[in-house]
């Protein structure tokens, strides 16, 4: 299934009101993210920020608590569909709260110039491991090159079109 039809899935699926919008589903090899949209808890706006950032938070584990069967009645029926787990998160306020996520384990074949980086990342303190430090690079490109990861990601579902409507396609 494609990304489209499996946010397709999720946004007929979902129990009505639980988000008062389907942000975001993000799909992968191994995991499928929902992320919803959740109404900003009322403050007076004389409170500090801090006191904001306090009561957001304290509206995101409410949240979290009060809807954790329905969303696992929904995981375990995507898991079953999709073979993905299926992780959550919410939008509320300015804030995006991830729930529990896969931490897959990547294999990758480095050269010494790369092991030495990550292990003087480990060595400076950055990172704990060269796990960690791997990580943190990826992180660190993603933050830096989004508008290039944004168009290499609309370019690829341009090939899976392409694909889909392939000569078997067009065959069958």
């Amino acid at each position: 299934m494609t990304a489209e039809e499996i946010r397709g899935w999720f946004a007929g699926r979902l129990p009505e009101g639980l988000f008062e919008e389907l942000v975001e589903v993000t799909v992968d090899r191994e995991e499928i993210t929902v992320i919803g949209r959740i109404p900003a808890p009322e403050v007076a706006a004389d409170v500090s920020d801090a006191e904001r950032e306090a009561t957001v938070q304290g509206r995101i584990a409410e949240f979290r608590e009060r809807t954790r069967g329905d969303r696992m009645t929904v995981a375990r029926e995507a898991e079953r569909r999709f073979d993905r787990k299926v992780s959550w998160g919410v939008e509320c306020d300015e804030t995006r709260a991830l729930f529990t996520h896969v931490a897959a384990p990547v294999m990758t074949r480095l050269r010494q110039p790369e092991r030495r980086v990550l292990d003087l990342l480990v060595a400076g303190g950055v990172a704990r491991s060269r796990s960690d430090a791997l990580g943190w690079c990826v992180r660190l490109v993603q933050q830096h090159a989004d508008d290039w990861l944004a168009e290499l990601r609309d370019s690829l579902v341009q090939v899976e079109e392409v694909r889909r409507r392939g000569p078997d396609a067009a065959a069958g």
